[in-house]
């Protein structure tokens, strides 16, 4: 046998089939044929629990060289079930008188050949290497011996599921061009006759059989052969284990034979209703009675039907389509998901590479970091998978001739919305309709008819009163305002102006809605929501925390709310749409609005199926007149490519990562990838000084100096030179731990110094260590509050804040207003303030009084909390890369548990189950159910009863969600019993005598 490992080929033609041990198909008789029936008794008699995979239709299938995993658990020969099987059935079979005597002569010829002309299982032994054939056709070869198996057996029984779903996925291309003669052809002529095969057994899931003494085996044997079928093995088996493989845990196993199995369980659902597949864009007729039932649309918009049915999209070229807001987008981007699902079974996931489709919003690939993240993400789908959909949508597209050529993609659009959109503007008591026809833009509408007090004209001089009273309760209303704190004084304002008739409208509900938000902020209430709710009323920015925001979403949604005063976020973010829509000013914070953005915001108006028409009014001031009467009338903004902008986050971290992934190593490739990216579309208009290759440039050289890349010079010809870039330890650290490369030599430069000198007393040290460097830039400190923390540490928790360089005395000259003559680095007091707040919060687990403490906005507060986790698990992975910080990652794992759920330790197991948050935690915890086990035994009924506000729904998912945790983490210990116990692959001894053997 080849030392270098062998070259694996394997033939595989195998229908639905039962799986016999392997002694049945060593033993089983070509004159015996097991009828069904029996099949069904034995099947019967299988372990209770043992699972099946099941190989549906795998055409022959050639793989060379091959780097799955082709022993499953056998990765050790020391107690091998395999071989000890392979063991005795031979000490059996010679015990036989009739095979006692034979000569050594066809010692490594064919064992077996064709008993049955459809159904054989050929395993032909040829020098050191094994070769196996399971076809219909195979002739039969002199001197080879016969053994038969059942028409329903299934060689890949233990194969790893990913080699059985290679197989198929061969098999539906092969079936594609080959038809039904594909397998009539004579595979023996395509396939080599030395070829290495082993087959994977485990004695654990199939129990012997017992053969009947009618069964006959035909052999050539010696007393004084040179070598046994189990020598044979064992050597082809040493050979083929040289080519590094991961070991797998039958545990790991068995879950891949489930999802196998799953797989398999719905492609025969999909084959059983081929009949019916089609009627609904090639869907199943049972996709648009869904759609019917669940969302009420029983027929599509007009330019849905074109675009689903343009050729583009049926022969899966890359596609833009671009309509405004409200107009059906995303149900064209679902059914296209699942024709790739249900059709072409292909997966379908969003944004990541190497999938079918990728769907986003276009429009954003031009906002800052996140439109350079995109433009990344897409542009490595590009360069690695050419097979790979790519479908765009968005609402606002100007130069869309950029993005189609990045893309590579064809761009459909329309004007359609589904409800009228009309536009007004109004200014002082004057509403003018929007009219691109009219000499300067509009064409007067009305006056406003609604008395006001002297009192309410000073408080409301916009009339906001006047405009939303026109459209609630009966309709919704959003009103888009400049800042956080407007919206919450213009929530205020309207109420204050409302009759008590509003009060009555869904009353109930209303109620309902407090109580909910009060049990997910541990009994707190917003001042302003207890006031506004009761009228329908409510707010909506940054400064609410996930959980206010979803119930409030919720309740707009269903009409409880009827209007919110929000920030242009909800635009961009949130699908709530409205009858009216109002704009308090042309204004987001200071900024005057861009096109996009006024765009995005009055496409909220008019609710398909809802409303006849949809209303905007934007509210100005006659000094404003002229750029409004601009923003109305100019095209949208251009989209412009961020990728070289955002620095750090853009081009420097792509380098980076095609490097680290190895999708481009050289400078010519990169130079390539860089070519094809949105910004190498745009390159003419956003470079003006340098060139596109300098660039490149550049930034291989930022990193190399950082330390983050190595270059080689690998001589290419006698004139030409390449060099080659591999990623450094520090580099592979901040790759893996996706950590701003701005920060990383900071980072470890922190982590360094932190080892000098760790304070373990308290969490204050690390949690320091783990405070997001960004949002440190982001904060201004309240200095007295920031002074009165500080004098409540300990001493050793004051150590830490000189050890990292701010001093009591620096923060008591700052909160008393005192000149500061040395320098302080700023970043540092601004993320030690974050670290006091984060400090604070583990010690209370209450956002609103830690929000109260240090006058943040309660939504502020999570959101650092929620970065704090997310940074904390990132430099868990920096550190798991670098050996001199393994002190780091037990701590910086328990860290990142404590600000990820950021409640008493006890609440913690519960709120890993799917649905419970803190509040809900806290009720099943004084209910008695203290532990995943608890909760993975309960009964839903009782549970209803016990918990307030819990809907079945919920109540099934809480202990369904348990069950599966209880599981997984049972299957985890499991896996780690099996490790423990397995024979470690370097044991002294085991890898000398393997080795001797082959």
């Amino acid at each position: 046998m080849d030392e270098g490992g062998s070259r694996i080929r394997r033939r595989v033609s195998v229908r639905k089939r039962n799986r016999p041990s392997l002694e049945s198909v060593f033993a089983a008789s070509p004159a015996t044929e097991l009828k069904h029936s029996d099949e069904e008794k034995d099947d019967e008699e299988m372990v209770a629990g043992s699972r099946r995979r099941k190989t549906v239709d795998v055409q022959p299938v050639e793989i060379i060289d091959s780097e799955e995993d082709m022993f499953g658990d056998y990765d050790s020969f020391a107690e091998n079930s395999f071989l000890a099987q392979v063991d005795d059935l031979e000490q059996k079979y010679l015990q036989l008188p009739e095979h006692r005597n034979h000569a050594t002569d066809h010692a490594n010829e064919d064992l077996c050949s064709e008993s049955d002309k459809h159904n054989t299982l050929n395993v032909t032994v040829v020098g050191d290497c094994t070769e196996l054939n399971i076809g219909d056709h195979t002739k039969n070869q002199s001197r080879h011996e016969d053994v038969s198996i059942e028409p329903e057996a299934d060689i890949l029984y233990d194969v790893p599921s990913s080699q059985v779903l290679f197989f198929e996925n061969l098999h539906n291309s092969s079936s594609d061009l080959g038809g039904p003669s594909t397998e009539e052809k004579d595979w023996n002529s395509s396939f080599p006759k030395t070829v290495n095969e082993e087959l994977p057994v485990n004695s654990r899931e199939q129990p012997q059989q017992t053969v009947e003494s009618s069964s006959k085996i035909r052999t050539s044997s010696d007393a004084n052969r040179g070598k046994s079928l189990k020598d044979h093995l064992k050597s082809t088996m040493t050979g083929n284990a040289k080519a590094q493989t991961p070991i797998f845990s039958r545990t790991k196993q068995l879950k891949e034979t489930l999802l196998s199995e799953e797989i398999n369980v719905a492609k025969k659902t999909i084959e059983s209703s081929s009949d019916d597949l089609g009627p609904f864009y090639s869907l199943p007729s049972k996709v648009r009675d869904l759609y019917v039932q669940f969302k009420g649309i029983e027929k599509l918009y007009e330019w849905q039907h074109t675009c689903l049915t343009l050729k583009s999209v049926q022969e899966r070229k890359n596609l833009i389509y671009s309509l405004p807001t409200s107009g059906g987008k995303t149900l064209v981007a679902e059914i296209l998901m699942l024709q790739e699902l249900l059709c072409r079974r292909r997966d379908v996931l969003m944004i990541l590479p190497y999938v079918a489709i990728v769907q986003e919003k276009l429009h954003m690939i031009g906002e800052g970091t996140r439109g350079a993240i995109l433009e990344m993400t897409l542009a490595k789908i590009l360069y690695t998978s050419k097979t790979t959909q790519i479908i765009g949508m968005s609402a606002t597209l100007n130069n869309v001739e950029d993005l189609q050529k990045f893309l590579q993609a064809e761009y459909y659009t329309s004007q359609f919305r589904p409800v009228e959109l009309k536009e007004y503007l109004k200014i002082n008591d004057t509403i003018y309709e929007v009219n691109s026809r009219a000499e300067n833009g509009m064409t007067f509408s009305r006056l406003l008819n609604y008395k006001y007090s002297d009192t309410l004209k000073k408080m409301d001089p916009d009339h906001l009163v006047a405009l939303v009273t026109e459209v609630i309760p009966s309709y919704s209303c959003l009103v888009f305002c400049p800042t956080k704190k407007n919206c919450e004084n213009v929530a205020e304002m309207i109420c204050k102006s409302l009759s008590k008739e509003y009060l009555k409208h869904k009353e109930k509900e209303k109620q309902e809605v407090i109580q909910n938000l009060k049990n997910v902020s541990g009994g707190n209430l917003c001042r302003v929501l207890r006031h506004t709710i009761p009228f329908g009323v409510a707010y909506h920015h940054s400064g609410l925390t996930s959980d206010e925001r979803k119930l409030l979403e919720e309740a707009y949604s269903t009409g409880v709310l009827c209007l919110f005063t929000c920030t242009s976020t909800l635009a961009a973010g949130v699908n709530l749409p409205a009858r009216r829509v109002i704009l308090r000013a042309p204004y987001v914070a200071k900024e005057f609005l861009k096109r996009n953005q006024y765009k995005q915001m009055i496409g909220r108006a008019g609710r398909a199926g809802i409303d006849s028409v949809g209303e905007s009014i934007l509210i100005l001031q006659e000094k404003d007149k002229q750029q409004v009467l601009q923003l109305i009338s100019k095209p949208l903004e251009n989209c412009y490519s961020h990728l070289v902008q955002e620095f750090t986050k853009g081009i420097q971290t792509l380098f980076l990562s095609l490097i680290g992934l190895k999708i481009a190593t050289n400078l010519d490739d990169i130079y390539c990838f860089m070519s094809g990216t949105f910004f190498g579309v745009q390159q003419k208009v956003l470079l003006k000084e340098k060139s596109l290759w300098e660039i490149t440039m550049e930034s291989l050289r930022y990193l190399t100096e950082k330390g983050l890349l190595q270059k080689d010079t690998m001589c290419g010809s006698e004139e030409e030179f390449q060099n080659n870039f591999h990623i450094t330890k520090l580099g592979r650290a901040s790759f893996k731990g996706t950590i701003d490369l701005a920060y990383c030599d900071i980072l470890y430069r922190d982590l360094k110094k932190g080892l000098e000198g760790l304070m373990l007393e308290s969490l204050l040290h690390l949690i320091y260590l783990t405070t997001p460097y960004d949002m440190a830039s982001q904060c201004d400190p309240d200095w007295m509050i920031y002074f009165r923390q500080f004098n409540q540490l300990s001493p050793a928790e004051q150590n830490v804040a000189a050890l990292v360089g701010v001093s009591e005395n620096f923060i008591g000259k700052k909160a008393s207003g005192q000149a500061i003559r040395k320098k302080v680095d700023k970043n540092i007091v601004n993320r030690l303030y974050l670290s006091f707040i984060l400090y604070t919060l583990l010690k209370e687990t209450n956002i609103w009084s830690v929000s109260e403490k240090f006058n943040m906005p309660r939504g502020y507060i999570q959101s650092l909390l929620s970065a704090a986790a997310a940074f904390s698990s990132c430099v868990l992975h920096f550190c798991e890369e670098l050996e001199e910080f393994w002190v780091y990652r037990a701590l910086l794992g328990e860290l990142t548990k404590k600000l990820t759920y950021c409640v008493k330790a006890e609440l913690i197991p519960l709120m890993e189950v799917t649905g419970v948050l803190e509040g809900r935690a806290r009720q099943l915890y004084n209910a008695g159910y203290k532990s995943l086990t608890h909760l993975a035994n309960a009964n839903p009924e009782v549970l209803i009863r016990t918990i307030d506000h819990l809907s079945r729904r919920q109540a099934k998912q809480i202990v369904s969600s348990a069950k599966m945790l209880l599981h997984e983490k049972a299957e985890a210990l499991q896996e780690e019993v099996e490790e423990l116990l397995r024979l470690p692959s370097d044991f002294p001894g085991l890898v000398a005598s393997s080795t001797e053997k082959a």
